[in-house]
């Protein structure tokens, strides 16, 4: 006979089932979050904290440097972007995956919130170079977004 573990908040008594299919919380203790795992709270926290502190580099460097003078900071600003943009979408894209499963966090979906999230930075970010040295054109950004949304269905696919 095999034993199953299980995690803390799923032993506990739920009481009835509302008619939405969740339980009602009349009566149960108040708990902080029943569903979410202490690690992923403060990855959450932790990722948010962080996009916080590079948006203000990306706030600072965009009203102090000018791109025409010095043309570093273009790049530099880009790379900023393009890293606070992936930073926030990480916790956003996870939640987004951990909502649609009915509040259960799968083996690899930080894994795969932090590609999709980079996917989206890195585009941003080239697509800053590319308008701050003038050779952004609409052909050009369609086929880099096709290209990454097939790279991203290729790597999505279902085995």
């Amino acid at each position: 006979m095999h034993l199953l573990r299980v995690s803390r908040h799923l032993s506990r008594k739920r009481g009835p089932l509302t008619a939405s299919g969740y339980p009602d919380r009349q009566g149960i203790e108040a708990l902080d979050s029943v569903v979410m795992d202490v690690r992923d709270r403060i990855a959450n926290l932790a990722l948010f904290a962080a996009a916080a502190v590079v948006w203000m580099l990306v706030g600072l460097v965009v009203t102090t440097r000018d791109p025409l003078v010095d043309p570093s900071a273009g790049f530099v600003g880009a790379v900023l972007i393009g890293l606070a943009i992936t930073l926030t979408l990480i916790p956003l894209v996870w939640l987004t995956v951990f909502g649609r499963h009915r509040r259960i966090a799968f083996r690899g979906d930080w894994l795969r919130a932090v590609r999709r999230s980079a996917w989206v930075g890195i585009v941003v970010a080239v697509l800053i170079v590319l308008r701050v040295q003038g050779l952004l054109e609409l052909p050009i950004a369609l086929f880099m977004i096709a290209l990454v949304v097939v790279a991203e269905t290729t790597l999505s696919a279902e085995r």
